[in-house]
This record gives structure tokens, C-alpha cells and sequence, in this order.
């Protein structure tokens, strides 16, 4: 060891080994019956899309200075009309009790501790009412929401939406079918015996007579699009409308041309089209294409708080997380989410210091370099 350096102390207490998002998701996995835990995991047929939605972050490297002030640094920024600790908010996964009975209350919990914002699955095992009323310290929650057969259900769910005083509205547009999910089909998945969806007015023996793919199919509206839909919705709410999972620059023009909030640029977790794009890579087609008419967020594969870094560098405003929810959920309820958020916070505010950004708002792509396939680090244009 160099001269004068300190003597490593080991991290005492029960959380000891639980270090980064890996270690988390280890708990998890042990945790959680394989069945659910192939559930949760797993993308669509090769999982080409999953893996590269984390490993597309290695092809940028960081631009760390120095002797820069960095004592006032501030990571808060504004999302959904609310200032948040940092640029990261929890994505609309649904059937969190399945990894803890705590469920969508727990995760709501949490994230008022930690002073970020939540969006609801209509997949959620408990109302929407009792989520946000968990909440109750300033979070803004957002309804995901996908286009449905039934309007009647989907005016009752905007409307529970509205009156629990969620802000916007998250339609998940990529879905007119599911992706073919290998896992799901040999363990013939079936939402766990007592688990409804209550906001589908869904009670578990309903939800077990059919399987995964077929309940959403019944529900699922495939003739969904622009022109029809997003109109309907404006017709009927007040909240703002995000479009979930756009990823070419040709449907962020849509969403600006129908007069969207927002876009989240997002592949579904790898679950729908294996082989599509990173989330990453498609976010720079799409901020460009943006050109700030719009607000632009993304998800898919965020595990370190250098990659919120990385996003916000390539021009997302805000960043979601979906999976590493549930493993802190499964690997220790509220606590394990708000571990969780803990990590990713620390590890962005480090990542800003030493990258002598003092504010969300100086982070932009002179923060990075992008690796070439010669091997030569290049600037992001």
C-alpha cells in the first residue's frame, strides 16, 4: 500500500455485503421462486435487448476534471412539476407482490423517503388511491396506462387516477401485443393465487383462469394510434400525457405533433422486440429530434449512478427504473428500495463531483467520450 494511505475498515451491520446494484439483485434472485424470478427478469426470446440496455453504457467514458468547487453541488432537478433529490424516478412495474406482500405501498413509501417520484402499473396489486395516500409526502405520481378495449374501464381508471391526484398519465404505446417471453410460456406464468388487479376490477380466481399473455391480449386494444387515441385522452383528463416507449426520432415528431407532455424513451425492459435498440442509442436520436419541444426521460438499464450521468449527458432530463425496484423489494421490502435508491443516489452525486458538475443542468455531452471500434475515444456530437 503507498505511503500514508488509509487502512480500508470494513462496512459493519446487516447490510454489510450490499454494496451495488448486483449484490441487491443477488438477494433478490435468492428470495424469489424461480418462477417469479424468471417472471421479473427475463426479456423477450434471446434476450438480445435486455442485456444491451445495460452493456451499451460501457461504450462511453466519462470526462472527469479537476479543481473545480464542488462543496454546493446540487443533484435536485424538476419532474412532473416537482422538485426531486435526483433525476431518477420508479417506472410503472406491475405485480410488485408478488416480490413482497408490501407491494406498490412499500415502493411508494419509499420513494417519499427519498424525495423522488413514482409511476403506477394498472397492473398494481393495490388501488391507486392507497398507493398515493402512502405517499402522502409530496410525491407525484404518474398512471400507466395502455389502450383498452373496454373505454369504460379506462375512463374508470383515469378518473380513480385523477381523483387520487396522480399528474400524468404514462401510456405504454409499444404493446399492441406482448413479446414472446420464452420463461413465461414453459412455466406457464399465472399471476400468484391471491394477487388481483384491483384498478382492472380483476380479482385472483378471474386472473388464474387464463394465462399472462392471454389476460392482457382480452384487455388490449391493437388498433390503438395516434390520431384516435390521444385525443380521446385529452378529451377526458387533465393530467399530462407522456407516450411510453418511443424509440425513433419519427414517433418523437408524433408526439409532438399530437401535443404530448412528454416521451419516455423505452423498449419495455427488453420485453417486447428483441433486437431493437438500446434505450440509450435511441435516446440520442430522439433528443435530437426533439430539438427541447419536448420533454424527453428514458428507462431501460440503468444499474449504476454513473448511468443516470451518462443519460442526462446524452439529453434525457430524467431516467426510470423498473427492475431494480422489485429486487430491493424482494430482497428487503421498503428498506430494500429505498437501499437501492440510496446506492444509485450516491453513486450520481459522486459521478457529478468528480466530473466537476455542480448542478443537474451542466451535465451535457462535453461530459463524455465515446469509444469507437478502433479503439479511439471520440467526442459526442
Amino acid at each position: 500500500m503507498s505511503g500514508g494511505a488509509p487502512v480500508p475498515v470494513p462496512v459493519k451491520g446487516e447490510d454489510a455485503v450490499v454494496l451495488c446494484m448486483e449484490d441487491i439483485k443477488e438477494r433478490a434472485d435468492a428470495n424469489l421462486p424461480e418462477v417469479a424470478r424468471d417472471f421479473y427478469n427475463s426479456g423477450s426470446t434471446y434476450q438480445t435487448t435486455i442485456a444491451e440496455n445495460s452493456s451499451t453504457f460501457n461504450k462511453y467514458r466519462l470526462r472527469s476534471r479537476v479543481l473545480i468547487d464542488v462543496s454546493q453541488l446540487s443533484t435536485s432537478t424538476t419532474c412532473l412539476d416537482r422538485t426531486i433529490k435526483f433525476p431518477l424516478g420508479i417506472s410503472p412495474a406491475g405485480l410488485q407482490a408478488m416480490a413482497h406482500p408490501g407491494g406498490e405501498l412499500a415502493t411508494s413509501r419509499a420513494c417519499a423517503n427519498m424525495g423522488i417520484n413514482m409511476a403506477i402499473s394498472s397492473f398494481a396489486n393495490y388501488p391507486v388511491r392507497d398507493i398515493t395516500s402512502t405517499g402522502n409526502r409530496g410525491v407525484h405520481y404518474a398512471m400507466q396506462l395502455y389502450m383498452m378495449k373496454d373505454r369504460g374501464l379506462q375512463e374508470s381508471i383515469i378518473k380513480a387516477a385523477e381523483e387520487a391526484g396522480c399528474k400524468a398519465i404514462f401510456l405504454t404505446a409499444d404493446s399492441p401485443v406482448l413479446g414472446v417471453r420464452y420463461n413465461e410460456w414453459r412455466n406457464d406464468f399465472r399471476t400468484p393465487d391471491g394477487l388481483a388487479y384491483p384498478m382492472l376490477g380483476l380479482t385472483s380466481e378471474m386472473i388464474r383462469r387464463q394465462t399472462h399473455d392471454a389476460g392482457f391480449m382480452a384487455l388490449n386494444d391493437d388498433s390503438h394510434n395516434w390520431e384516435r387515441d390521444i385525443a380521446w385522452l385529452r378529451a377526458r383528463t387533465k393530467m399530462q400525457i407522456w407516450i411510453k416507449g418511443v424509440m425513433t426520432a419519427e414517433d418523437a415528431e408524433l408526439a409532438i405533433k399530437h401535443g404530448c407532455d412528454g416521451i419516455i424513451v423505452s423498449n419495455h425492459g427488453g420485453r417486447q422486440l428483441d433486437g431493437v435498440a438500446a434505450t440509450l442509442d435511441a435516446l440520442v436520436e430522439c433528443v435530437d429530434a426533439a430539438k427541447g419541444r419536448i420533454h424527453v426521460h428514458m428507462d431501460g438499464g440503468i444499474r449504476r449512478g454513473s448511468d443516470i450521468f451518462i443519460a442526462l449527458a446524452l439529453g434525457a432530463q430524467c431516467v426510470w427504473v423498473g427492475r431494480p425496484a422489485i429486487w430491493g423489494l424482494a430482497y428487503n421490502g421498503q428498506a430494500g428500495v429505498e437501499k437501492m435508491l440510496s446506492i444509485l443516489y450516491e453513486d450520481f452525486r459522486r459521478c457529478m463531483a468528480l466530473c466537476g458538475c455542480k448542478s443537474v443542468e451542466e451535465i451535457g455531452r462535453g461530459c463524455l467520450r465515446r469509444m469507437g471500434y478502433d479503439g479511439v475515444l471520440r467526442r459526442v456530437e
